[in-house]
């Protein structure tokens, strides 16, 4: 069976080594691994000590790598959409290189919210774009001047939409798809993660489990080390209690930098130990529904989040959940789509939402949520 293993952290934390290690260990076991970067700035390459680009690169034996270039990308699968992008700032006077920055790129957070977004696009204002072009675009461009979108740059849109809800019902499958966590034992780091943690579940990316990563030995002899350890051991704790039930694998510290196939190798052979990588250390769901009394109850896990920092709407199928910055559009499952929203609390990192439910049937059937 095939498997996606997803490494995020904070900048600095090792999740490229992680990858790497996790991508090395899955080959000598067999599998046939690709390991790639979709970070603005590569460091895999590096990491591994080879030359890697835009197409798959085999590096040893099961194993490939890849480092995403989104101009390559673009150019290559949806060079009209660039085009059309660029010939609009063409028109506000940019020239070819501020034109050629409209190339999307993006973090891991954002690259994951894309799809839902476009899913939002692609339903809601692609058909109207499509209509209003093709009525109105002959006369805007002859009076104003700015380049119209023809039929070809909205099948294109469609066809990188289509793609993207594709890659979106792949990384939610949680047979399919786990999301994990790199941090270290620092409280900047452990924050970020937790926070990046709670947009997971928002979105519906099943986490399975945290790795810390630079675990420094209890035997540490230098004064140096010494603050550094005596930090490592009061947070390590935090990270044990705030990510339950999820477990957590640690990764050693090195002595020298973590670069190359042998040491690489080596990390994966530390942290995972007889373990299969590709193992599904956690399982569970982000919402779940379920009847109580004459109400359902949708709960949704938001773990980190502040009470205060959670703003909830409903838009006919649709619940719409606020994180800070971040929106999440939750189409409801069917059986609550014609139900009376009733209200809803936070409670131990858990969002309730309750619906009125219909009379139960009295013909001995069973209602399920």
């Amino acid at each position: 069976m095939a498997r996606i293993l997803l490494y995020t952290g904070k900048g600095g934390v090792g999740k490229t080594s992680v990858a790497a290690a996790t991508a090395l260990t899955c080959a000598a076991r067999g599998y046939r691994t690709i390991v790639m970067s979709t970070d603005i700035a590569h460091s895999l390459g590096d990491a591994l000590g080879v030359t890697l680009g835009p197409e798959p690169k085999e590096i040893v034996p099961n194993l490939w790598g890849q480092e995403s270039d989104a101009y390559y990308n673009v150019a290559r699968y949806w060079g009209r959409i660039q085009e059309y992008a660029g010939s609009v700032l063409k028109w506000r006077g940019l020239d070819d290189v501020l034109a050629e920055d409209a190339a999307p790129t993006g973090e891991t957070l954002r690259l994951l919210s894309l799809p839902e977004a476009g899913k939002w696009w692609m339903e809601k204002i692609e058909p109207i774009g499509r209509r209003v072009a093709k009525l109105t675009g002959p006369l805007i461009q002859r009076v104003v001047g700015m380049p119209m979108p023809g039929g070809d740059v909205f099948d294109a849109g469609e066809e990188l939409f289509r793609r993207l809800d594709h890659m979106h019902d792949l990384l939610i499958d949680p047979e399919l798809t786990s999301v994990r966590v790199v941090l270290t034992l620092e409280q900047v780091v452990i924050k970020e993660a937790q926070r990046s943690f709670t947009y997971f579940h928002l979105y519906g990316y099943p986490t399975d489990l945290v790795v810390v990563n630079r675990v420094l030995p209890d035997d540490v002899q230098w004064l140096y080390f010494k603050g550094w350890h005596e930090a490592q051991q009061r947070n390590a704790p935090l990270v044990e209690e705030a990510f339950s039930p999820i477990p957590v694998l640690k990764a050693p510290f090195f002595s020298e930098e973590v670069v190359g196939v042998p040491l690489l190798t080596e990390l994966g052979r530390r942290l995972y130990g007889d373990s299969d990588p590709t193992s599904h250390f956690y399982h569970g769901r982000p919402y779940s529904v379920v009847r109580d009394a004459e109400e359902f109850v949708m709960s949704v896990e938001l773990p980190f989040a502040m009470k205060e920092a959670i703003k909830l709407s409903r838009h006919a199928d649709e619940i719409v959940i606020e994180v800070g910055s971040w929106r999440r559009n939750l189409v409801l499952p069917r059986l609550l789509v014609g139900a009376t929203t009733l209200g809803a609390k936070f409670d131990d990192h858990v969002l309730k939402i309750r619906f009125a439910a219909p009379p139960r049937s009295t013909s001995g059937g069973t209602a399920h949520g």
